[in-house]
């Protein structure tokens, strides 16, 4: 597993929303991202987030081209710490990732993650829930989530 987990805004605020932010402290312990990502958030975060700076100022205007400033954040921060597994959902910030060579993972997989684990006993609720909130997932992601996590459509 890697050293560092960086998790963008919105699995934050994905999980909150559905009741399941606790599944990161469980599967990860400590769970780290920047204080951009913590405004973006909007409330405080739970003690076991660890808020890191951004050094590399440069870095991040260039990347807020593409991406907003709290995706930008967490990609430098990723870049940073080189054994690290960042979790973002939104696909350009994904593609960007990618390109620089950097692990990731969705909220979706985390949520896959916790019912391989037991840390979640069906993933059909959280997925029905992250719909009714207009989260924008596709019905080949929803089919093959729940394939992975060993359910039943």
């Amino acid at each position: 597993m890697p050293r560092t987990i960086i998790s963008d805004t919105s699995c934050f605020i994905i999980l909150s929303n559905v009741g399941e932010m606790d599944l990161l402290k469980k599967l990860y312990g400590i769970v780290c991202t920047t204080q951009e990502v913590a405004i973006e958030f909007g409330e405080p975060l739970p003690e076991w987030v660890e808020i890191l700076s951004v050094d590399d100022k440069l870095s991040q205007k260039i990347l807020e081209m593409q991406v907003d400033k709290g995706e930008a954040s967490a990609l430098v921060l990723a870049m940073k710490l080189p054994d690290s597994l960042l979790i973002l959902d939104d696909l350009k910030a994904r593609r960007l990732a990618k390109k620089l060579g950097l692990q990731i993972t969705g909220t979706i997989g985390v949520l896959i993650k916790s019912k391989r684990l037991g840390y979640l006993s069906s993933l059909k609720p959280a997925i029905k829930k992250m719909q009714d909130l207009k989260f924008r997932i596709s019905d080949e992601i929803i089919e093959q989530a729940l394939l992975d996590a060993g359910e039943n459509l």
